[in-house]
């Protein structure tokens, strides 16, 4: 395992661990009294909690067993929870103040009401999430390339990115993303990194099913992040022989139109990014396809000729405010289909999750692309 991702992880862990103090102490503030024996039941439950998800990502890594499945699903829900209750604890701490005003002496009932409406609060967004995640969108979009050849003309190609197979999104969300696939019929698939989590499982058994949507030009892929917390190569290895085709720094030629997919290592790196784009000489031919799994590099991209890049990486921030840091990062980059100059990006919500299995403020998709 690189360590880069045990870097964000042990981050990640100090954030949570400050995340978990602060909810401790705003119980304290506004919750119920609890006897001595709750309360330092409290304290080991909180500590223990806040260690959970790095736990259980690091035992993920390593290990493929159906407890560990458990413990991570476990972690990443209860990270969820957290999220939303530490939202409901800095909710509790602004409106405070104005309790003074409007309760006077009854201000420590008033703290208790407000305990309780916040905690409903937290059940009713938790659940709001839980479902809307599994609610998997399907958006067409209309895409219109200079120099199109004929044959593509009426084409649909079928994008996929992040669908984090793993502990979490299996082989049965894997079966439910071909039925979608299947029923709407595309004539390529383009899956955009990301398609798996990153653990140490079982991942031609994971992505098993997509092999059966049976599109008539193929399916492709380039790896995302979450490729890159394991051993990239072991994943590529995993695809060998099905039909989906890994795109790792290549490109391929149908009917006129090429289709090109960088590894996100090389994406990160604009030196070599250029390199491999200028090695196509994607300016002498038609129209091309880019699966690029960040939507970043895009000054180098349109540069070299790309007509049209496909990204995911974002997933919109999934969960609100995280939806607000995702704009800041990346702009209008961040969702949907935008135009840079003479290139065009199309950024998708991805299909799956990561971390808490949960969608605030966003929702999944699967984009069927209209070329026209």
């Amino acid at each position: 395992m690189k360590a880069w991702p045990v870097l964000g992880i042990s981050i990640v862990q100090g954030i949570l661990c400050l995340a978990h103090w602060f909810i401790y102490l705003t119980w304290m503030h506004f919750g119920w009294p609890l006897s001595p024996g709750a309360l330092h039941g409290l304290r080991v439950a909180l500590a223990v909690l806040s260690f959970s998800f790095a736990f259980s990502a690091l035992l993920s890594f390593r290990l493929v067993h159906p407890l560990v499945r458990l413990i991570y699903r476990i972690a990443v829900l209860w990270l969820g929870f957290a999220h939303f209750i530490f939202m409901a604890c800095v909710t509790a701490w602004l409106v405070d103040p104005f309790l003074l005003f409007v309760a006077g002496p009854q201000r420590s009932a008033a703290r208790h009401g407000l305990a309780a409406v916040l905690c409903l609060a937290v059940l009713a967004a938790v659940a709001y999430g839980l479902i809307n995640a599994r609610i998997i969108r399907v958006r067409r979009i209309p895409v219109t390339l200079p120099n199109l050849p004929a044959a593509w003309r009426g084409r649909t190609a079928l994008l996929l990115s992040d669908l984090h197979l793993g502990n979490v999104n299996t082989e049965r969300f894997a079966a439910r993303i071909t039925r979608i696939a299947r029923s709407l019929s595309p004539d390529v698939v383009l899956i955009s990194g990301d398609l798996y989590d990153g653990a140490r499982d079982k991942p031609a058994q994971l992505a098993e099913p997509l092999f059966h949507i049976n599109t008539p030009l193929g399916t492709f892929y380039s790896t995302g992040n979450h490729e890159e917390f394991g051993v990239t190569a072991r994943y590529v290895e995993a695809l060998k022989g099905s039909p989906i085709r890994v795109l790792d720094d290549d490109c391929v030629e149908i009917d006129g139109l090429r289709i090109a997919g960088v590894s996100y290592q090389r994406s990160t790196a604009p030196m070599q990014l250029r390199s491999f784009l200028e090695g196509l000489k994607l300016r002498e031919g038609g129209p091309s396809v880019l699966l690029n799994h960040v939507p970043n590099g895009l000054p180098i991209v349109e540069e070299c000729g790309v007509s049209l890049q496909l990204s995911g990486h974002t997933h919109g921030g999934q969960i609100f405010p995280f939806t607000w840091v995702a704009r800041r990062a990346f702009g209008e980059f961040t969702y949907g289909l935008h135009s840079f100059r003479a290139l065009q990006v199309y950024t998708s919500t991805g299909a799956g999750t990561w971390g808490p299995p949960m969608r605030v403020g966003t929702t999944p998709e699967m984009a069927l692309l209209e070329f026209r």
